[in-house]
């Protein structure tokens, strides 16, 4: 019997492949789980409407992360540090709290974890901060520290 998977089985498939299984396994235990559903036209148009769906809310979500990543490309985010008698920095600006500057001055919301290739944020001065809004989608906006004698 041939059957559409409804969530993930880890000895079978992912959610919404259609295998053949025997007619006792999924009669017995898939069917009745909530696991599969027997592949008929109507599932079968069904799963379609579903993919089509889902292509759209993951074609929505990229169009978004280029919009974002045009009004990030030109954002910078400002920062005051305390500075030693030499001029260096005491510290350095942590990931979040670039990600809470972006939110505090901008209303931008991010996630840190999506920062790529960042050099360390410890000195005075503008740096490139690389994040990746999507797979493939990458902005670049500033992060500038500046210094305040302690």
């Amino acid at each position: 019997m041939e059957v559409i998977l409804l969530k993930d089985i880890k000895s079978l498939g992912k959610k919404g492949d259609i295998k053949k299984v025997s007619d006792g396994y999924a009669q017995n235990f898939l069917i009745p789980q909530k696991l599969a559903v027997k592949k008929t036209d109507e599932t079968l148009n069904a799963k379609k409407r579903e993919d089509a769906k889902i292509a759209k809310e993951l074609e929505e979500k990229k169009l978004a992360a280029i919009e974002l990543r045009r009004e990030l490309n030109d954002k910078v985010v400002e920062f005051d540090a305390n500075v030693g008698q030499d001029g260096k920095m005491f510290g350095s600006i942590s990931l979040k709290q670039v990600e809470e500057g972006l939110k505090e001055q901008f209303g931008i919301v991010v996630d840190r974890r999506k920062i790529i290739d960042t050099p360390a944020l410890n000195s005075i001065g503008y740096h490139n901060v690389k994040i990746e809004l999507w797979k493939g989608v990458v902005a670049t906006f500033k992060v500038n520290i500046k210094g305040r004698n302690k």
